[in-house]
């Protein structure tokens, strides 16, 4: 899956165009580069455990009404958390748009959450390991 990849900080800008400047990191155009770099569940590769595993909650725990929990583990079978194998983020995108990034380190379990404002739309997870690449899921909220 083609998206433009921020060449400072691995942000994907999945909704066609390279931005002005990174939501992340805020570095400029200039540092996108368009790229086949997002693998889904049908690509080759250690599938099992790169594609995050989304679980929608719609009853927020911490915030109460007005705010949606996203649960992500990262594969159906845990993806490995050692210095030299991990997932580095998890980005969490609604309708496209970059909301959130949660960074993890190899102290890390292979898993993130957000709470979000947003209850309807279409929820899209990237996450990206340091030997794998970028891995993506989505769904409806």
């Amino acid at each position: 899956m083609n998206g433009f990849v921020c060449g400072v900080c691995g942000y994907v800008s999945i909704d066609g165009t390279a931005p002005d400047n990174c939501p992340v990191c805020k570095a400029p155009k200039s540092a996108f580069q368009e790229k086949d770099a997002i693998k889904t569940a049908e690509a080759e590769g250690p599938k099992e455990k790169h594609v995050p595993v989304i679980k929608v909650v719609k009853t927020c725990g911490l915030m109460g009404d007005g705010c949606t929990d996203i649960h992500v583990r990262i594969g159906d079978v845990a993806h490995p958390m050692e210095s030299a194998h991990y997932i580095v983020w998890v980005d969490f995108y609604i309708n496209k748009k970059w909301v959130e990034r949660v960074h993890l380190s190899p102290d890390c379990s292979p898993a993130a959450a957000a709470h979000l404002k947003s209850t309807e739309g279409k929820l899209t997870v990237i996450e990206f390991c340091n030997l794998h690449g970028h891995w993506i899921n989505e769904v409806d909220l």
